[in-house]
This record gives structure tokens, C-alpha cells and sequence, in this order.
């Protein structure tokens, strides 16, 4: 039901920090209203956005600039604000400018704010949705009540180069995948609907083609066509958008030569217009001005023009709209019209948030104290870490480790790490407060084993002069954990790795310790995949950890001694070598398809390499064993508008209680386009008791066989499909045909 308020009571609405006791009025009606009394000077602060990391130090001239600002109304937003204390500070000089519109608080909330949980990239090797959903709900109480409205997360980029360092930040090489992930975080971070004063608004981020960059190579250019576009890339950030993602932010790559800041294609056709996006687009840091540097405007007053109408609504630390972008509308370049739904869009959020009717509602100290100390969030931390760990390999009964051993040595230049555990993109460091792997291990191995310890060398390990320390403590123990890996800045923004081995001599260092006849079970922490053929080849086990979190060692301790059975599957391929990058499941077949490695002579095919990623997309093992069998189908076709359903009974035939995540593949041997050899439709993750057996099904609908045809249609083309149910995407244990029938 729409209403109105008087216009006395709609002035104390716009112009007060308290709420005023009248009846609502339709939001639309109080942005129409607003708009009406703004300037255009106003109106362009609400879409500038500046950093606000100099707060925190001393008042310096450019401190005083920005809050001369802020009272003037040219300031929509802040990044960089955290604490009750600055966001009050800030939102009350908001509150002294002629119409009091408030400001928005936004922060890198990316796996954490207080309490830190495993990176996006580890939490996504659970493709366990519900505890995805959590992290970013306890992520989002505690910034939420620290004052922040806004979060520039989820990353919903799909990433197939882990030379690319961001790829820490989302959810690996799957589309599909990508696209349960997304809306899982921002279901998260947003709740139910904005305005929940524990939840805060997501940004779909890098739009678009972000996580395809020539090389690996950060910030580098895409070159793509408009297929791989819709079929791969886009997915993903649709997905956030129907689950309701509040904002959206756009990426500083190039898109077959448009920088994403100035795609009309991209921000207007397809988001704004195709997809009926209401939210409001920001820029990534600086992308407007960067368009300049590009060689796509020829200054900053151009850069700002081109960003606005291509629609891109607010100019993060550019200060390209602040500076010019009036001046571009009264010059004509960029209609007013333009610039009124930019501002629209976000009024609109800030009105969806409640902030015109108490502006530090975010901001509360009792809230914040009791959201940061919660215990349950260190709790939620240490259980979502574990099943974010993959166990790679597992021979000779290696794992888990047995309580009662007399000597435990843990080697290794991350035995011992805390910040390392954090990872990068973290609000603050907390490592002192944090137990290194060496020290869950003492906790948890009991009162008569002795845990010794050694690092071997720093995580560079440039040299061997630790080696021998670390021998000797494995020498005297009955079993050795190597911690192995990158550091906590070697992924993320602007970590691009032209080698994405073990760092320095650290393979090294666990060749020495075969050599003295000790094999020991390897843990592995990193923001990506890396390459270690050598470890992989010789360890009779290994434990990828990624960077876990706050309760990282804890975690990685109980899946070590079968407190936790690990159910994590790979979300990202990991290569056997350099030369297979990038590297994805999901390749389209070729007229030289390689189907026995023994003869790939004139097929697409390296001679000189294996022709397989060393652990394929969907791989992880478990401490017990399940059997896949009794594959069934309610009918063996469907029409297009029908359904049929997929069965099979899944049980769990060895000595321990565990989770299975079962993998539902398709194939389209002939279609208009030609299809990958492969697609993941469908997941579950199954827990079951030793003995238990439970059937799972999957429904089958059009749009599981659906694709872009040449035309960049959703279609599902008549013929005859492929299923496949498995472990991995290289471990298919059940197929079974089905048809389409025509229309």
C-alpha cells in the first residue's frame, strides 16, 4: 500500500538523525521528493566515494579537506571506516550538510571481519552451502554492528589460471559451482531483505571477466568471445543478482578492448537493461581514472563522462566524478537524467537500510561488544575450516594419525605460522591470539606423546641451514607432519605467481626427509593451486589447507587425528606443470579428442607431459570408503517442459562415519554449439554412518540440458544426454542416457 506523508513531516524525515513518528511513505515517493531539493553538486556527492583510512591517524590537511566535504554533501560513501567510534564520528558530519542524506559505510569484508574463516577459495572446496551462508552471516554481525553497511564481497569471478592470485577470493573454475556459491554468500551477508541490522549489503564483484586475464597476470586485459561471456562468466553474477545482491562492482580489465569501468554492453544492455539490475554499480579502486590510462579517455573529465554512461553510479577514490562530472552535464556530454538514476539507485539502498530514519542504527557499542566476543563465531570458524581441508592422497594407513604415538615431530616452515593462517584480505591480524598447527597438535595429541618441533626454514627458504635441526627432531619421532606452502601475501590482489611451486627449497626439505627414511604427512597452506609433483608423488599423504582462519590450526589438528573425517572436494584444478594453464574440467571436445593417453599421436595433446591435471576438479578423499550403485530413472525421456528424476543409492562401506559430496555431470554429444565434454549440473552432500546407505536423487528439467546456442539463446535442443554421477570429475562411478524429446 503506497501512502504520503505531509510535507512538515517528510522535512523532518529527510533533514533529522531521529525517526519521526508519521505514516511511511513509499520509498520512490521520499527519493522523488529528496531528488527534487538536490543540487547538482548534491547530487554527484552521492557518487563519490573516498577512502577513509587517514581518519585513523592525525587531523593533516587532507583530513580537514575530506570533512569540509562531507559537511558540504559531496561525499556519498566511505571505504576504509570500521568501529562504532569513526562511524558515528563520520556519519555525524553528514548530518551537518544542508539535506542530512547519510553516509554509506563500506569495507573489504572477504572472509571475516573479527573472526576470520577460511579463504573464499577453501571455503568453496566444501561445496557445503549452509556453512558458506553462515560464514558470511557471522561476517556480516560483526561488521554490521561495528558500524558497516556495505561490503565490496562476494568475488564471484570464475578463475582457471591459479597463476592469478585472486583466485583465493572466489570460488574456483566452475560455473555452476560458482553460481551455488554466490547466492549462498549473498543470502549471507544481506539476510532476509536489506535493513536487518546484523546483515549488510553484498557487491557482486569483478563485472565482468575478471578471472580471465591474459596470463594470470593481475589487472590484465580479457580477450573473449561472446559465448564463453554468457556461458562461463556471467552465470555466476546473475545468480547473485536474482538472490538479491544489493550492489554491484565492476573490474579494471579491458573486455576485448572496453575497460569494464566503461561498458555500456556490460553495465547498461545486459545488467541494468537484460537482467532488470535496481541496485547501483561502484567502481573498483580508481577504474575511472584508470580508463585514462588505458588509452580509452583522453582525461579524467572524459573518463568520468564515459563511466557515467556506460553506468557505472559511483566513482570509488577516483575523485573523477567529484572533480568534473557536473561540469560534463551542464557541458551536455552526460544527460542530467543520467546522473538522477545514478543518484536514485543509491538513495534507494541508503533509504532500504533505514539509515533517513536513524543514520547510526549500524553503530551501536553494545552490539558491537557483544557480536565480537560471541564464542560461537570461534566455533563456527573451527568447523567450517575443517571440512574446508582437502585430503589429496592417503596411502599406507597414513592418516589420521594415531593418539598415543611417542614422538610427534611437526617440520616445516608453517608448522608454526599465525598470520599465515589468516590469509590475505583480512580486516585486522589477530595472530597472537591464534594457535599455529603446532600447537593443536600438542592440544589434541595427548599427555604421553612429545611434539617437537622445527621449522627447517622460512617460508622463502632460500637456504638449508635449518635442515638439520629439523632432521634430527624426525629422526627421533614415530610420526613427522611437513608444513609446507605459500605465505599469507603470496595470494590475492596483486599476488600474481609466475611460478606456482613450492616457494624456494622447501620441496627441498622434504626430500631430505625421505632420505633419511622418514615420509611424512604433508600439510599444505595457500590461496591457490600450486604445482608439487614431486610431493605428490612420494607423500603417502597430504592435507591441503589453503589459509583456514582464525581456528586454522585447530582444525587442520582434528582432521589429522580423525576428529574430523575430511569431505572437502577441489573447487579448482591443480595442475601437474606450467604448461597445462590455464587448466579446467570443463574443456570443449575437438575434432582430435585424446581418449586413450597411450596413443596421442596427432591429437590435441602435449607430448612431452601427462595428458591429466594431477588432482582433477571435484577430487577429495575421505577416511572411509562409499559405493555408488542401483542408478534409476523415472522415465528415459522428457518433453521440454517436463521433469524426470535421476536415483541411486549411495552407502557408506567403510569403518567411519563420514560425508560424501556426489557430483551429478552431462554431456551433449551433438548440439547447434559444440558443448564441453563435460558440465557439473548438481551436488549434494551426503552424511552416513558406517553401514548406512541412502538413495539420492537429482531432478532432471530443461534447463539442466539448457545452453547459449550461436544466437546467445537459452535452449535446450532435442537429442540424446549423457549422466554422470561420481566422486570427482574424474571418478564417474554410474551413467545412464536420457532424451529430450522434440517440441
Amino acid at each position: 500500500m503506497r501512502h504520503v506523508w505531509s510535507a512538515a513531516a517528510l522535512v523532518l524525515a529527510l533533514g533529522a538523525a531521529q525517526v519521526v513518528a508519521a505514516e511511511p511513505v513509499d520509498i520512490e515517493q521520499r527519493i522523488d521528493r529528496l531528488l527534487g531539493q538536490m543540487t547538482l553538486d548534491e547530487k554527484v556527492g552521492q557518487l563519490n566515494q573516498l577512502s577513509g583510512k587517514e581518519f585513523t591517524g592525525p587531523a593533516t590537511d587532507k583530513v580537514r579537506s575530506m570533512e569540509t566535504e562531507i559537511r558540504n554533501g559531496r561525499v556519498g560513501s566511505m571505504l576504509n571506516i570500521k568501529g562504532v567510534a569513526d562511524t558515528r564520528r563520520l556519519q555525524a558530519l553528514a548530518l551537518q550538510s544542508r539535506l542530512k542524506i547519510p553516509l554509506l559505510f563500506g569495507l573489504d569484508v572477504i572472509h571475516g571481519y573479527q573472526t576470520v574463516f577460511p579463504v573464499p577459495l577453501g571455503e568453496s572446496a566444501s561445496w557445503d552451502l549452509e556453512a558458506i551462508e553462515e560464514s558470511a552471516r557471522i561476517a556480516a554481525r560483526e561488521a554490521a554492528a561495528s558500524g558497516i553497511h556495505w561490503t565490496f564481497a562476494p568475488m564471484v569471478d570464475v578463475g582457471r589460471d591459479p597463476r592469478w592470485g585472486r583466485v583465493m577470493e572466489g570460488a574456483g573454475e566452475d560455473s555452476y559451482l560458482g553460481t551455488r556459491i554466490a547466492a549462498a554468500r549473498v543470502r549471507g551477508f544481506q539476510g532476509r531483505q536489506l535493513g536487518g541490522v546484523e546483515s549488510v549489503m553484498a557487491t557482486a564483484k569483478h563485472f565482468a571477466t575478471y578471472g580471465a586475464a591474459i596470463a594470470g597476470r593481475d589487472y590484465n586485459a580479457v580477450d573473449m568471445s561472446d559465448h564463453l561471456l554468457h556461458e562461463t562468466y556471467l552465470p555466476p553474477f546473475k545468480a547473485a543478482l536474482d538472490a538479491g545482491a544489493a550492489t554491484f562492482m565492476n573490474a579494471f580489465n579491458t573486455l576485448n578492448g572496453i575497460p569494464a569501468t566503461g561498458h555500456e554492453g556490460l553495465q547498461r544492455d545486459i545488467l541494468k537493461g537484460a537482467w532488470g539490475f535496481k541496485g547501483f554499480v561502484v567502481s573498483d579502486w580508481g577504474s575511472v581514472r584508470e580508463m585514462v590510462v588505458h588509452g580509452y579517455a583522453k582525461d579524467l573529465p572524459d573518463a568520468a563522462a564515459k563511466a557515467l554512461v556506460a553506468g557505472s553510479d559511483m566513482d570509488m577514490e577516483s575523485n573523477a566524478y567529484a572533480s568534473s562530472l557536473a561540469a560534463q552535464v551542464k557541458a551536455g556530454t552526460v544527460p542530467v537524467a543520467l546522473v538522477d538514476d545514478a543518484v536514485r539507485r543509491v538513495l534507494r539502498k541508503k533509504f532500504e537500510l533505514g539509515l533517513f530514519d536513524d543514520p547510526y542504527r549500524f553503530s551501536d557499542p553494545a552490539r558491537e561488544r557483544a557480536a565480537l566476543s560471541d564464542p560461537r563465531h570461534r566455533q563456527a570458524a573451527r568447523r567450517i575450516a575443517a571440512r574446508s581441508i582437502v585430503l589429496l592422497k592417503n596411502e599406507k594407513g597414513a592418516l589420521p594419525l594415531r593418539r598415543g604415538l611417542g614422538t610427534i615431530a611437526v617440520i616445516g616452515p608453517l608448522a608454526d605460522a599465525r598470520r599465515d593462517l589468516e590469509g590475505g584480505w583480512i580486516v585486522k591480524s589477530d595472530a597472537a591470539n591464534l594457535a599455529s598447527l603446532v600447537d593443536a597438535v600438542r592440544e589434541q595429541a595427548g599427555p604421553g606423546t612429545r611434539v617437537s618441533y622445527a621449522p627447517g626454514c622460512d617460508v622463502a627458504c632460500r637456504d638449508t641451514a635449518g635442515f638439520k635441526a629439523a632432521l634430527e627432531a624426525a629422526a627421533k619421532a614415530d610420526a613427522v607432519v611437513l608444513a609446507v606452502g605459500e605465505s599469507w601475501d603470496m595470494s590475492g590482489e596483486a599476488k600474481s605467481r609466475a611460478d606456482i611451486g613450492l616457494p624456494g627449497r622447501q620441496g627441498e626439505l622434504f626430500e631430505a626427509l625421505r632420505a633419511i627414511g622418514k615420509t611424512p604427512v604433508v600439510v599444505m597452506m595457500a590461496g591457490r593451486p600450486m604445482i608439487f609433483e614431486n610431493v605428490a608423488e612420494q607423500a603417502d599423504a597430504i592435507l591441503y589447507a589453503w589459509f583456514p582462519g582464525s581456528e586454522g590450526g585447530r582444525a587442520i589438528a582434528d582432521v589429522l587425528f580423525g576428529a574430523v573425517n575430511p569431505s572437502a572436494k577441489l573447487p579448482m584444478s591443480f595442475p601437474r606443470s606450467m604448461g597445462q594453464l590455464p587448466i579446467s574440467y570443463q574443456q570443449y571436445e575437438t575434432g582430435r579428442p585424446v581418449r586413450d593417453l597411450k596413443n596421442i599421436v596427432y591429437k590435441s595433446a602435449y607430448i612431452d607431459a601427462p595428458n591429466t591435471p594431477r588432482y582433477a576438479f571435484g577430487h577429495g578423499l575421505s577416511y572411509t570408503k562409499f559405493a555408488y550403485s542401483d542408478l534409476r530413472l523415472s522415465a528415459a525421456s522428457m518433453t521440454p517442459s517436463g521433469k524426470l528424476t535421476l536415483s541411486f543409492t549411495l552407502a557408506n562401506t567403510g569403518p567411519m562415519a563420514g560425508a560424501e559430496v556426489v557430483q551429478l555431470y552431462l554431456r551433449d554429444p551433438v548440439a547447434s554449439v559444440v558443448r564441453p565434454v563435460k558440465e557439473l549440473k548438481g551436488f549434494q552432500r551426503i552424511e552416513l554412518q558406517p553401514g548406512q546407505q541412502r538413495t539420492v536423487s537429482f531432478t532432471i528439467e530443461r534447463d539442466t540440458l539448457a545452453f547459449f546456442n550461436r544466437k546467445l539463446e537459452w535452449t535446450a535442443e532435442a537429442g540424446q544426454f549423457e549422466l554422470m554421477v561420481g566422486s570427482a570429475s574424474d571418478d564417474i562411478r554410474l551413467r545412464q542416457t536420457i532424451v529430450l524429446d522434440a517440441p
